[in-house]
């Protein structure tokens, strides 16, 4: 999915107010923990490179999670709308779909990609 595809995505099922620069905001937010929690944990993670995204980033630059886990980005942008709109009961039920969906991919990727490894330990 790429940036611009989940921007209006996420517009088309949520009537919002934000500013693109927010929502990118949000979703360099989410790849910085993609990248950090799943991606840098396992091998080849290196090999992918993420430093962020903001108002000059290209609308048609992909984002890291790839279908058909994807869906993660209209949960997540759905979630920070709901919260800083102060629609805490929307929020609760998007942010466990986000989870959910994350949760899969988590799943997902840990399947497919090699941890990596802490050495060797002794226990004595």
């Amino acid at each position: 999915m790429k940036i611009k595809e989940a921007i209006a995505g996420v517009d088309s099922l949520n009537h919002n107010t934000y500013l693109r620069d927010d929502k990118i905001k949000w979703l360099s937010r989410l790849d910085s923990m993609v990248k950090t929690e799943v991606i840098d944990t396992h091998k080849g993670g290196e090999n992918i490179k993420f430093t962020g995204y903001d108002d000059l980033t290209d609308d048609g630059t992909e984002l890291l999670v790839q279908a058909p886990y994807d869906e993660v980005y209209l949960r997540w942008l759905e979630a920070q709308i709901h919260y800083h709109n102060g629609e805490y009961d929307k929020y609760n039920n998007a942010i466990i779909l986000f989870n959910t969906a994350f949760d899969e991919y988590k799943a997902y990727y840990t399947r497919t990609h090699l941890p990596v490894s802490s050495g060797r330990r002794f226990i004595f």
